[in-house]
């Protein structure tokens, strides 16, 4: 009987190593969706679903001509280094709140509710790796301010070249 014993104690303790390793990747896993993006301000996290544009072609194209935006939903710019950038709202029908983000996944800029269908520029005014694009007015809805952080799987990942 002592060497059955024996012999299950390693079953059990490499179960229990992948039960550990189970429980702590499953919510690292569920955080790597890069469709999801959570924007932590004074008054808590506050999650989106994103689109990720990372091409000059889908750039060029972002929010335009969509009709509607969900409250929770966006679309993320990944420039893929930081730079200065600027945006504007032409062929864009909704009111959009543009967040610049640095690399670190620090809110540098706010533009509050770009008016559709404007020409105007809208300037990063510092360097940006990210702008995030989400309806007018829910930047201040949150309470989100120059400082807080962005999260998403991008922010400090390696670019792709």
């Amino acid at each position: 009987m002592m060497l059955f014993a024996q012999g299950f104690v390693p079953v059990l303790r490499r179960a229990g190593t992948v039960i550990a390793i189970a429980a702590v990747a499953l919510p690292l896993a569920a955080c790597s969706d890069e469709g999801k993006l959570v924007l932590h301000s004074s008054t808590g996290e506050h999650s989106f679903n994103v689109e990720i544009v990372d091409t000059p072609e889908t750039r060029a194209e972002g929010l335009m001509f969509r009709q509607e935006l969900a409250d929770d939903a966006g679309m993320l710019f990944d420039f893929k280094e930081e730079r200065q950038v600027s945006f504007w709202m032409r062929n864009t029908f909704i009111p959009l709140d543009m967040i610049f983000v640095g690399a670190d996944g620090v809110v540098k800029t706010i533009h509050v509710n770009a008016r559709p269908q404007d020409p105007t520029s809208i300037p990063s005014q510092v360097p940006v790796q990210f702008v995030l694009e989400i309806p007018g007015g829910r930047s201040v809805e949150i309470g989100l301010q120059p400082g807080d952080i962005m999260e998403h799987t991008l922010v400090g990942a390696t670019p792709k070249n």
